[in-house]
């Protein structure tokens, strides 16, 4: 039986997309990260502005996510993250997403894997720590909620 357990809620904050048009795997936009913050029990501190998410939006309409950014901790480790997952919804729901609308989240699917990368040893439990995400698309930020799997 998967067992799950909150580990921390990130808020990215982004740059306006970037839309590099139809290319051959799909709609190719680029999203910088400009900051913004994570916190929870055993995790917390802001997010370094650098990052981006390089995103693809296919023919069927799912949009595959692809973000790498940085977190600095409250105590001042580094950890990587590269965070991959999909969003997809009702045509009308995107649409709204994309005008950048209050969209109710539980009206489309957003979810992530994020996989961690540090070299801080108070840290080194994410090295090995799989770990699923709820997320929620904002008009100027992304909202992610963070499971550790048990």
């Amino acid at each position: 039986m998967i067992k799950t357990e909150f580990l921390c809620r990130i808020e990215v904050a982004l740059e306006p997309i970037r839309d590099l048009g139809d290319t051959p795997l799909g709609r190719r936009r680029i999203i910088g990260i400009t900051g913004g913050k994570f916190s929870g029990a055993r995790l917390s501190g802001r997010i370094l502005p650098g990052g981006a998410d390089w995103q693809v939006i296919r023919s069927d309409g799912v949009a595959y996510l692809d973000a790498r950014y940085t977190l600095e901790t409250g105590d001042g480790a580094l950890i990587y993250v590269n965070n991959k997952g999909y969003r997809h919804g009702p045509k009308e729901v995107i649409e709204r997403l994309a005008k950048g609308e209050e969209v109710d989240p539980a009206l489309y699917y957003m979810r992530t894997t994020p996989w961690f990368e540090t070299s801080a040893p108070d840290y080194a439990w994410l090295n090995r720590t799989i770990c699923v995400g709820t997320g929620a698309r904002r008009a100027a930020c992304v909202e992610l909620d963070i499971h550790e799997i048990k």
